[in-house]
């Protein structure tokens, strides 16, 4: 189905994978993949052969979590600040129900406008298009690059490189400054065959995550989509597979492109934007990922990870031993889940909710195939029990498609509840299932919790990834889970996609090289600006806020989705739910060590600090340790065996800023993209490999750091002071490479204080 190879290899015409080296170079080789094109062509490194990028984008994206941050770091940075370079499309599809948190989403979604006419920018309502869909039909070209502050910022089917990254990297590209990377590996996924009836796009991405997650095989690494079978799938197929790279925790992707790329761009008007592309002759990729479709199956991603995957049939055939494991898992953060409880007693397991929606799931050819098998399998009283069905379109136009064209009123009339566009299935802000619920989603993540459960107050519910099709023929079946596979022996006919732009022009504004200098800022009282940031100091003293054992700390761990939207432009609202799901006890500490370093600015002496002495003394015992206060400052780090898995959202990473974290301390660093927004922030991203030595309530003396990250330093001597066994230990933290420029944002003490000073 699936095979992985770690190994370099030739590709020839992007079709054939050769046995033998050809006589071209290697290095002459890997310059023919569509990647090392498309990146060359936007590279601005000084350094034509250094092996290091300095990229600059063809157009920005944001949605209303994190615009308003993304606009006032610009405005603290740079206090002349006039005009956006390159289009930036401030999107409205994740804080879209406005009733939630009083005033504070719709606030949001003004200042977004107010800022679009003054600094001559893209702004797209509510419910209007999700974030991704918009940037298809709208912002994509054949060899371009769009950043945006979403990680499921993937438009590679349209020949287009997507980055998705923290708000800090889009700041960087507004104020004409590049987006600086170690040149990427490029790994080919070779697609044969042709994908069975009833074998959606979500079935080969879930197959793929479940193949590479676990291992790390592409982190950090492109994604090249080639081989004959990419000509057997449709354009949208490709989108629905192509938008789950991420959870691979992949950098990017690019696909070749065809005549049905060309027909995409020509149904919405953009025929100018199209341009085949495939890799050279002869290209080298730095690993090969074969699929097979025929091979694929109806897949499951089993609560609580995009890689926690099973065919369905395994599921049908073992739920009570799968769901066991699952609640185990969970056990210590959510005891009350009983999703035991869903199995039925002949076999098999009962759900809850199926949701079909966002930029993965609310394609118009996913929905369109769902609506056939509502049509054609649905029970009479399908959708009577406590089962239920949404489907969010991706976009007004495809909404408004698929009423004249009669899909919707077949689904309306299935029992299944139609929505406008908008995210907030995905991360928790609507369609939350019941406690010890079960809900099937075509959406990108089923992290713990995400889906809006408070394991604070004891309510517990989980999410499994499926394909719309799988979720379709689960609803015709009452809610018992059934892949689509038990229901379909042919593909249903897609009708034919008119594609109305006329909802763009009436509702979008588009202000790009308009800017207007005169207009205000549409400012209201949940929109606040950043604290002021010190610089690094010579010294640190680290006391440890909160110690995670969890193989993996997710981004929605460390700051929730879902009912947390409301409060994320205002940084200090925001910061109080930091780690609130994961350990709740943090912010109170964190605020508390905060208070000690405000002490110490102020003047008051770390002797008198009662927690401080006991720890100062212990270390001045030593007789080679001592600490000057005047050139030591006192803030927390988080530890975390592998933090920052998920979304590009920069609070990860900015709340524990505001509460006074200058650091975090990992055995590895989950994604690129986290680590960036740590340093953005002015938080040392340090590494600890193998377990730590220490603990909650333990301190962190390191000296001299500040000349450290000045030179470069790989390794940096630090000490441990536990102050229950009265004992300093030595360790060494280590710092993986840093680029120029963030070893100038560390020192200024966050990306802001840099620009400003700059």
């Amino acid at each position: 189905m699936i095979t992985c190879h770690k190994q370099g290899v030739f590709v020839k015409n992007g079709l054939e994978i050769l046995s033998e080296s050809p006589h071209a170079s290697q290095s002459a080789c890997a310059k023919q993949t569509m990647a090392y094109q498309i990146m060359d062509k936007h590279n601005h490194s000084q350094e034509s052969d250094s092996g290091h990028l300095r990229l600059k984008f063809d157009a920005l994206a944001s949605h209303d979590i994190t615009y308003v941050g993304v606009i006032q770091t610009v405005r603290a940075a740079e206090k002349d600040f006039e005009k956006f370079p390159v289009p930036y499309v401030l999107t409205n599809c994740h804080n879209s129900l406005c009733a939630v948190g009083g005033t504070t989403n719709e606030d949001d979604h003004v200042f977004g406008l107010s800022a679009a006419k003054k600094y001559g920018g893209i702004f797209v309502p509510p419910h209007i298009a999700v974030i991704h869909q918009y940037m298809r039909e709208a912002m994509a070209g054949c060899g371009k690059m769009i950043l945006g502050s979403d990680s499921h910022t993937r438009y590679g089917v349209l020949g287009t490189m997507g980055f998705g990254e923290g708000g800090g990297e889009l700041v960087k590209q507004i104020l004409g400054r590049t987006y600086d990377i170690p040149a990427p590996e490029v790994v080919a996924v070779h697609l044969a065959g042709t994908p069975r009836p009833g074998v959606g796009p979500q079935d080969v991405a879930l197959a793929l995550i479940g193949a590479v997650f676990a291992e790390g095989t592409v982190k950090n690494k492109v994604l090249e989509f080639i081989g004959p079978g990419v000509a057997n799938l449709s354009v949208e197929y490709r989108m629905g597979i192509d938008v789950m790279t991420t959870e691979t925790a992949c950098l990017s992707s690019i696909w070749v492109t065809d005549d049905k790329v060309e027909e995409y761009y020509a149904v919405h008007g953009r025929q100018g934007e199209y341009t085949p592309m495939k890799p050279g002759d002869i290209a080298y990729y730095d690993g090969l990922i074969t699929i097979d479709l025929s091979q694929i199956v109806p897949m499951i991603a089993m609560p609580f990870h995009p890689s926690n995957v099973y065919t369905i049939a395994e599921v049908q055939k073992n739920a009570p031993d799968i769901l066991r494991g699952i609640e185990n898992q969970i056990d210590k953060d959510a005891p009350s889940l009983k999703l035991q409880d869903l199995c039925l007693p002949g076999g098999g397991l009962k759900v809850d909710q199926g949701i079909i929606a966002g930029c993965a799931g609310g394609l118009y050819e996913s929905i369109c195939e769902a609506a056939e098998i509502m049509d054609k399998y649905g029970k009479g009283d399908a959708l009577l029990d406590a089962f239920s069905l949404s489907v969010y379109p991706a976009s007004q136009p495809m909404f408004l498609a698929m009423v004249e064209n009669g899909v919707a009123a077949k689904l309306m009339q299935a029992g299944v509840i139609m929505k406008t566009a908008f995210c907030g299935p995905c991360f928790g802000a609507g369609d939350v299932p019941r406690h010890n619920g079960l809900s099937i989603r075509h959406t990108t993540r089923n992290f713990p919790n995400r889906e809006g459960a408070k394991p604070s107050l004891g309510q517990s519910a989980a999410v499994a990834l499926m394909d719309a099709l799988s979720i379709a023929a689960t609803a015709a079946n009452g809610g018992v889970l059934t892949g689509a596979d038990a229901l379909l022996d042919s593909r249903a006919k897609i009708p034919t996609y008119y594609f109305n732009n006329d909802i763009y022009q009436k509702r979008i504004y588009d202000g790009f090289g308009n800017s207007k200098n005169n207009e205000t800022l549409a400012y209201a009282p949940g929109i606040r600006d950043w604290p002021e940031l010190l610089p690094m100091a010579d010294d640190i003293l680290l006391a440890v806020a909160s110690y995670i054992t969890d193989p993996v700390t997710t981004t929605d761990e460390l700051i929730p989705s879902g009912e947390t939207s409301a409060f994320r432009s205002n940084p200090y609202a925001l910061a109080e739910h930091t780690l609130s799901r994961k350990d709740p006890g943090y912010v109170e500490r964190a605020k508390k060590i905060a208070h000690w370093e405000a002490g110490r600015k102020a003047g008051e002496s770390l002797n008198q600090i009662p927690e401080l002495k006991d720890a100062l003394a212990i270390l001045e015992a030593q007789g080679q340790i001592s600490i000057n206060p005047g050139k030591t400052a006192v803030g927390s780090v988080v530890y975390a065996k592998k933090p920052g898995d998920g979304s590009a959202r920069e609070q990860a990473a900015s709340c524990q800023r505001v509460l006074g974290g200058i650091a975090n301390i990992a055995q590895e660093y989950a994604t690129k993209r986290y680590r960036s927004n740590l340093i953005n922030w002015g938080m040392l991203p340090f590494l600890l490999p193998g377990d730590a030595d220490f603990g909650c309530g333990d301190f962190i003396f390191v000296p001299g750091v500040r000349a450290a990250i000045s030179s470069r330093a790989k390794a940096i001597p630090a000490y441990v002071v536990d102050v229950e066994q009265q004992a300093v230990r030595p360790v060494t933290l280590e710092i993986a490479a840093l680029t120029d420029d963030e070893v100038e944002i560390l020192l200024a003490g966050c990306l802001i204080n840099y620009y400003r000073e700059g």
